[in-house]
């Protein structure tokens, strides 16, 4: 419940035909078991209390009477616990029969919600028996209560006020104009559906997809139960596919055939930052509706949800394969579209034999195929100084031979001496002068030559190193044209393990195989025994971890605690909390103070769904206070 989680589970109870008894009895057995579990939204298929495939037997008195005694055991079963429960049952009122769902807690009946789209094709023939619900909410008398009945019913939970339930049945989720649209325009943040969707061949793919893309669509969590084992199979056979997703992700799902609850951990938090980033997301609609007010004890309960601890890295090789190649792919549109509008027809890059040049030149190579120029002008200029080792030095050398660019090399220990004369810097302090001044020399190397050969400075600087300031200001980072600007370092390196795999010249695969294997490193301090004295990630933290803040920071909007919280899960066994938290610091105090490097950052081709540019998604002033986030923190 902390950090805006919920608890909830789609459950598919083995039942026997028109014998409601029994049903409920089952019904009531899950309801107990999801109590113990920590539930706190608990979804039954649609008709549970009787099945879906009483046929005929839904014209009887007797079976709609049977049906209302087992929602009071149901209601029974919810006393004295917060658990919410919603469950189908066929309702009659004013001399109709309509497809329904119960919603009940703590033993009492919230509201009734009807069937908008009744299905009369195929194998269904609803209308025979049930009429069509209307959207109108109306408040009807049951057994001595007054309830709201009909479609436009919110559950709107008082001290969670993230959580707001709408509900809908079966056939109303594949129509084209879903009932569950109109819930979410009107502040549902969570659409449950009780159903009965028999299986056919590739049934279940479709299934998957519609409740994936709708989750996605109305920016929502949607629980949806299906009937199962125990429906009649004189002509379908039901596969109780119970599914839980979260904006456009699927949850968690259960087997075909399998009886049980489907549990899951729904973000509120994550859904309402999300309607908030998406200005058309719409509002609206909601004075339609009839609202229900209800309490949950709030309780902090283990998370079951997974946790990816590499957010911009699909974890499945093909997937991320391909992820690579459409990244890749963008990065070099970008450059060739603006090569062709300045007319220039030669780059110029800085090439350390580090992971971002690496990538910047093999995105160049790319770029300059695309337009057909020669990639012979392409000039790689390698610039040797303090902290340079022979392992990049010849990597850099090897990697632009092989690509067929032009390699210049211009040694700046002599240009930066003089400059520590002109200035009055002692050379033996090795403090950020000493280093920003290499890296300022370079970047004025590489704009001076750029002027020679009429070409344009690629900049190699990674989002990540933007994120944290990681660079120094006029120096890396400064170019004409940033292609690695919204790519993570994380993601930097499957890019260039991506090219390794494709390529097909050995010399080439083995040098990019070799600097995946280096050390991330600006080298501007001198080495030790000839191997690389300063490593960025011992300096500023692990990027792994920086990239899981980034992510959850910028894409969701989370509060501090809930960054740690997660990332304490996501790395369990790799990192210790308390060293979780340290860089956790770091990236925040890093993040607010750097933002005027990234108030003025070049152009570069956006991604992913997260991006750093001041002229696209980071509207940040530069003068922001961290007080806030970093108090946050010290309370932990």
């Amino acid at each position: 419940m902390r950090d805006g989680f919920l608890k909830v589970a789609a459950a598919t109870p083995k039942i026997k035909v028109a014998d409601p008894q029994w049903n409920s009895g089952e019904i009531c057995r899950l309801i107990e078991e999801g109590k113990e579990q920590g539930i706190k939204v608990l979804v039954f298929p649609e008709l549970a209390l009787t099945a879906y495939t009483c046929g005929d037997l839904f014209m009887q008195k007797t079976l709609i009477k049977g049906a209302e005694e087992g929602l009071l055991q149901v209601m029974k079963a919810t006393e004295g616990s917060d658990i919410m429960v919603f469950v189908g049952l066929p309702w009659e009122n004013g001399g109709k029969l309509y497809n329904a769902a119960a919603a009940v807690q703590n033993g009492c009946l919230l509201g009734v919600i009807t069937k908008i789209n009744i299905p009369n094709y195929s194998e269904f023939y609803e209308r025979r028996y049930f009429e069509p619900g209307i959207p109108e909410v109306k408040i009807i008398s049951w057994n001595g209560i007054r309830i709201p009945f009909g479609g436009n019913i919110l559950f709107e939970c008082e001290n969670m006020k993230d959580l707001v339930i709408g509900a809908e049945i079966c056939e109303d989720l594949w129509v084209a104009c879903p009932p569950g649209a109109r819930h979410a325009e009107a502040g549902a943040t969570v659409i449950v559906n009780c159903s009965a969707s028999d299986e056919t061949t590739g049934k279940s793919n479709y299934r998957r997809s519609l409740i994936a893309g709708q989750s996605s669509r109305l920016v929502c969590g949607y629980i949806y139960s299906n009937a199962g084992d125990g429906e009649s199979t004189q002509d379908l056979v039901f596969g109780g596919h119970c599914i839980i997703g979260e904006n456009g992700t699927l949850l968690r799902e259960s087997s075909l055939f399998d009886t049980g609850l489907t549990k899951a951990d729904l973000d509120l938090e994550r859904i309402s930052a999300e309607r908030r980033r998406i200005s058309t997301f719409r509002s609206k609609g909601w004075e339609d509706y009839w609202t229900v007010s209800f309490n949950l004890n709030i309780e902090d309960v283990k998370l079951e949800r997974f946790i990816d601890p590499a957010p911009f890295v699909p974890a499945e090789a093909k997937n991320r394969e391909k992820r690579c190649e459409e990244i890749f792919g963008i990065q070099a549109m970008g450059l060739k579209k603006r090569l062709e509008h300045t007319g220039c027809s030669h780059a110029v890059i800085g090439i350390s034999g580090g992971l971002d040049s690496t990538l910047a030149l093999l995105v160049t190579a790319k770029a300059f195929d695309l337009m057909g120029i020669p990639r012979e002008q392409i000039h790689c200029i390698t610039m040797p100084c303090f902290g340079t080792t022979d392992r990049t030095y010849k990597n850099a050398c090897t990697m632009t031979k092989r690509l067929g660019a032009q390699l210049r090399e211009i040694d700046i220990k002599e240009a930066v001496n003089q400059h520590f004369k002109d200035i009055e810097h002692d050379p033996g302090l090795h403090n950020v002068t000493y280093e920003n001044s290499q890296a300022r020399e370079r970047t004025q190397v590489l704009m001076d030559v750029a002027n020679q050969v009429n070409g344009m400075v690629i900049g190699t600087g990674d989002m990540s190193e933007l994120a944290l300031g990681w660079a120094t200001y006029n120096g890396d980072h400064m170019s004409m044209y940033g292609v690695n600007a919204s790519v993570p370092k994380t993601l930097v390196r499957h890019l260039v393990r991506y090219c390794a795999d494709t390529c097909r010249e050995e010399e080439l695969k083995n040098v990019l195989y070799d600097v995946l294997d280096t050390p991330v490193s600006p080298e501007l301090l001198p080495p030790e025994d000839g191997n690389i004295s300063q490593k960025t990630e011992d300096l500023v933290g692990p990027y792994e971890l920086h990239d899981f803040y980034l992510f959850h920071i910028l894409r969701y909007g989370s509060t501090p605690g809930k960054v740690y919280r997660l990332a304490v899960q996501a790395f369990y066994g790799q990192y210790e909390s308390q060293e979780i938290l340290k860089w956790l610091k770091v990236f925040y105090r890093r993040f607010f103070s750097q933002q005027f490097k990234r108030s003025c950052l070049p152009d570069g081709p956006k991604v992913g769904s997260v991006a750093v540019s001041p002229r696209g998604d980071l509207r940040m002033p530069s003068d922001a206070s961290a007080r806030l986030w970093l108090e946050e923190l010290e309370k932990l």
